[in-house]
């Protein structure tokens, strides 16, 4: 099932949007479908980390001081 929404754009956005609905032989409207699913997907699995993150905080699951500034250390040594 699907539904319809309106979204307001940017000449600029609507025009490249455009293009690249062109170029790709896609509609306007799969390739923003395909966008906003992306944008769930990834910002979903960043709170989802973030929420694990957070529980493990909550329980005191942290990295010590030494092993934070020997993890830098190494990373420093690696040129990273």
């Amino acid at each position: 099932m699907s539904t319809t929404m309106t979204v307001r754009l940017e000449d600029e956005t609507r025009e490249r949007l455009d293009q690249l609905a062109e170029a790709m032989q896609r509609s306007r409207s799969f390739l923003a479908a395909e966008a906003i699913r992306e944008y769930l997907e990834l910002n979903e699995w960043q709170i989802g980390e973030i929420r694990k993150a957070v529980a493990e905080a909550d329980r005191g699951e942290f990295a010590s001081e030494a092993e934070v500034k020997a993890f830098f250390r190494r990373a420093r040594s690696r040129g990273a």
